[in-house]
């Protein structure tokens, strides 16, 4: 099976080709926020999780401290399920969900797409994770992983994509949540985390599996 990283990289390399200043366009902006850290903010190892308490696509009310009494939990913040780079990340999981299982923990995915029941049929909800719908930004802004999406990318969103963030987000404008995968040990302290404002990379289910079995 090939890694996650060939594949987001193939995805980038179609991107360039098929429209490469929008491609620059992007670079340029990741290498400003790297250089304004964004990202510093999140959530440190070491640190204790702050609970939460978020619907899944059918509106079931899904609170953290009740995944943690079953063991560890993986948490990963995407961005919607319109995004390739997600779907390329979560597919990957999903393939390594037995494994993750395996160990004990529960594997959670994040985002800020509203539980409206239009989500029950996609191919996110119905993999064997728990997807839950953060509407307000709230967890993202309390793990320290929420964004702003500069204007370019919204705007490339809007016009090239047809992808109306405010009404995605419930009104919450164009906040999304950098890609971020922490893990928590059953006590709820992060023990491994991911974070990076380039939405094109993501940690490998492999980096993940291993950080869980460190745990035991």
């Amino acid at each position: 099976m090939r890694k996650l990283k060939e594949l987001t990289d193939a995805k980038i390399a179609s991107g360039r080709q098929a429209n490469p200043a929008f491609m620059n366009g992007v670079d340029d902006i990741i290498k400003k926020e790297k250089e304004f850290e964004q990202g510093k903010n999140a959530i440190k190892i070491g640190k204790k999780a702050p609970n939460f308490e978020l619907p899944n696509p059918a509106g079931k009310s899904i609170s953290l401290d009740v995944l943690l009494e079953k063991g560890p939990v993986v948490i990963t913040f995407y961005r919607g399920n319109w995004c390739p780079y997600c779907n390329l990340q979560l597919r990957a999981l999903q393939a390594k969900l037995d494994d993750i299982h395996a160990l004990g923990a529960t594997l959670v995915a994040i985002s800020p797409q509203v539980p409206d029941g239009s989500l029950t049929n996609d191919e996110i909800s119905n993999m064997d994770f728990t997807v839950l719908s953060d509407q307000d930004a709230k967890v993202a802004l309390q793990y320290g992983v929420a964004w702003e999406v500069p204007e370019f990318l919204a705007e490339h969103m809007r016009v090239d994509r047809k992808l109306d963030l405010e009404k995605i987000n419930n009104g919450n404008g164009n906040i999304l949540p950098i890609p971020a995968t922490l893990i928590l040990g059953q006590d709820g302290v992060v023990t491994w985390s991911y974070v990076n404002v380039d939405y094109r990379t993501r940690s490998e289910p492999d980096e993940i599996i291993e950080a869980l079995k460190n745990l035991s």
